[in-house]
């Protein structure tokens, strides 16, 4: 699986960052693209840092961060309409972007992921990234919708071919106990990050239960089913290993029967575990309130993973603020 790895970068306009020459300090050629987030008024910073990052051929996205205390400051004032107070945000920090050009602006509250922006936000950072990018990003945010999670289902529906594959090449080789440990190890890798991507292990499930004010959901455990899958898995491999072994032991023809055998065996086990724990991931958000459905067909992502670095500016820290988490994943 991918490393995703973010740069929470110092703040401009400080003494040991000054303006003038922090983009050369912060060496700006090195990430994919950057995340520029503003909690306050469009600063000449702000633009200064927009600058540079067009000047260099890059991308950026502008985020106004705490969105939701700009609406409950204004929901009292006489004749206060919701959508007319996003789009007025919105539309200052676009005029002042000008410069740059065509600037994406996206309204954000970490207390309520579906509230606002953030799903479009990492819909926006998945379709305009270089294609072997794109799984990097999606595995690395949290799961705050059905739509997020299906697509991550459907990333992992596409590893089971590879998986499958390999396997069946090393029960091609007639040496005792190779394919059943490589399949072990292969399988129980992919349901455990599978089971860590789609937010049911502990600490996602005490994030989650912390964001929607839901405290019994961080109470549930659901890593008996990551057991269960493992002897499961175990017992199945472990009868089809042998009748490999025996296969792969007649040249030609038994290596390709073993070659079959493993990899059927090793396909329908994955699959088979994937929509365990997507189910299971799926009960997770319905008891969260967040099983909205309206958005399952945004669910296209294509299979590469090499190591994609995001850059991150600004007071606000995503991490904390947007909470896409840093995550080295493997």
């Amino acid at each position: 699986m991918p490393n995703v790895v973010f740069w929470d970068m110092p703040g401009i306009g400080t003494p040991n960052f000054q303006a003038k020459t922090y983009a050369k300090a912060m060496n700006f050629d090195r990430y994919d693209f950057f995340l520029l987030i503003s909690s306050g008024r469009f600063k000449e910073n702000d633009l200064m840092l927009a600058k540079e990052i067009k000047k260099r051929k890059k991308q950026f996205y502008f985020i106004r961060s705490k969105i939701d205390i700009d609406i409950a400051n204004e929901q009292n004032k006489r004749g206060f309409n919701r959508e007319e107070t996003l789009s007025k945000i919105r539309r200052y920090y676009e005029e002042n972007l000008t410069d740059v050009g065509d600037s994406k602006v996206f309204l954000i509250n970490c207390q309520d992921l579906t509230a606002f922006d953030f799903e479009e936000l990492v819909e926006t950072l998945n379709s305009e990234l270089p294609q072997h990018k794109q799984d990097a990003l999606l595995l690395s945010v949290p799961v705050s919708s059905v739509a997020i999670l299906e697509k991550k289902v459907k990333t992992f529906e596409k590893v089971i071919w590879g998986a499958a594959t390999v396997s069946g090449g090393i029960a091609a080789v007639p040496l005792p106990g190779l394919s059943f440990a490589c399949d072990m190890a292969m399988v129980g890798s992919f349901f455990t990050t599978c089971y860590h991507m789609f937010g049911l292990d502990d600490k996602s499930l005490e994030k989650l239960s912390e964001r929607v004010n839901k405290p019994p959901l961080k109470n549930l455990d659901k890593s008996p089913l990551l057991k269960k899958l493992a002897q499961t898995s175990a017992v199945r491999m472990g009868a089809s290993a042998v009748g490999e072994f025996l296969c792969s032991l007649i040249p030609g023809p038994g290596s390709a029967a073993a070659a079959a055998i493993s990899f059927t065996t090793t396909s329908d086990l994955l699959q088979k575990g994937l929509k365990e724990l997507a189910d299971e991931a799926r009960k997770v958000l319905r008891e969260a309130g967040l099983d909205n459905l309206e958005d399952l067909a945004k669910c296209a992502t294509p299979i590469f993973h090499p190591t994609l670095q995001l850059s991150v500016s600004k007071p606000d820290r995503l991490l904390k603020r947007v909470h896409l988490v840093l995550k080295h994943i493997y």
